[in-house]
């Protein structure tokens, strides 16, 4: 029951995490009086892609490729056509992945603590930091589960 339930939690990031990249992670202006827009993952990495190529490729690979590639990898795992050898790997980039979580709350923060503008944080961004840590915790229990069985 619980391998199921694993499974299922984790096949449903690879719909989750496409639908946060697309939410918007915050609302931002320069001022009170004009409107706000909305950031979203991609559209993070489409506005850096105009301007700083290598920080959108960095961008893209915490933010898009590291979760994405560690639930298929887990995944794979899940199903058994992995080895125990990858845990590791697999660990590695749910952290790289968490990692963009943080630079994003790092950045409401700074862009705050100046006061030249105006923030919101919107739903994606909470949707987004859900789906990083429930990927984790289902790494978490596949591997705790995985070292039960062959116990």
């Amino acid at each position: 029951m619980q391998r199921t339930l694993l499974r299922t939690a984790n096949l449903a990031l690879l719909v989750l995490y496409p639908v946060a990249w697309s939410a918007p992670l915050m609302r931002a202006g320069l001022l009170p009086l004009f409107g706000l827009s909305e950031i979203s993952v991609l559209s993070g990495v489409r506005s850096l892609w105009e301007t700083d190529m290598f920080l959108a490729g960095v961008v893209a690979a915490f933010a898009l490729a590291a979760p994405y590639l560690k639930t298929i990898g887990l995944a794979l795992r899940q199903f058994g056509l992995l080895g125990p050898r990858t845990d590791a790997v697999l660990e590695a980039t749910g952290k790289l992945a968490m990692a963009d979580v943080f630079l994003i709350a790092l950045y409401i923060t700074v862009i705050k603590g100046i006061g030249v503008g105006r923030i919101e944080i919107a739903w994606g961004l909470y949707l987004f930091t859900f789906s990083i840590l429930a990927s984790i915790w289902i790494g978490w229990k596949t591997r705790q589960l995985a070292n039960h069985w062959s116990n």
